[in-house]
Formats: structure tokens, sequence, C-alpha cells
């Protein structure tokens, strides 16, 4: 999709709050077809990516880590 968006979840830990804010942008940006909205939109698009922001830092704090997992594949 938008390969200029990278993982956020490493081995090494998951991204912080600025890394998670860009990938939000860009994944608005592709979505909407807007680099930068007009004035008539930009509400609607920064709380966009406000929203996805957030919904990413609420998935990245409740996925297990591999080493955590209780072992099934699916949970």
């Amino acid at each position: 999709m938008c390969r200029s968006i990278k993982r956020l979840r490493q081995a090494e830990g998951v991204a912080g709050p600025e890394e998670i804010e860009v990938a939000a942008l860009q994944f608005v940006r592709k979505i909407s077809g807007y680099r930068k909205p007009s004035r008539v939109n930009t509400a609607a698009f920064d709380e966009a990516v406000r929203e996805v922001a957030a919904a990413s830092e609420r998935l990245l704090g409740r996925l297990r880590s591999p080493s955590r997992s209780t072992g099934s594949a699916g949970a």
C-alpha cells in the first residue's frame, strides 16, 4: 500500500509518539489523496491524523511480543 510508512513494531521495541504521528500523517495523505489539504479540509484531515495515531498507539500497546505470547498463533 504505502511504501513510505515504516513498520513501527520492531524487535528492539515500539516506536515513539513522533514516529507514530509521522506514519499516521503518511497514511492519511495516502488515503485522502492530499499532501496538504485545502483550508476547508484541514480540520477533517488533522482529526483523521490524530485518530489514526491514537488507534496505532492503542494497537501497538496491546500487541504481545512473540516471546510473551502463550504460543497460540491466532491470539
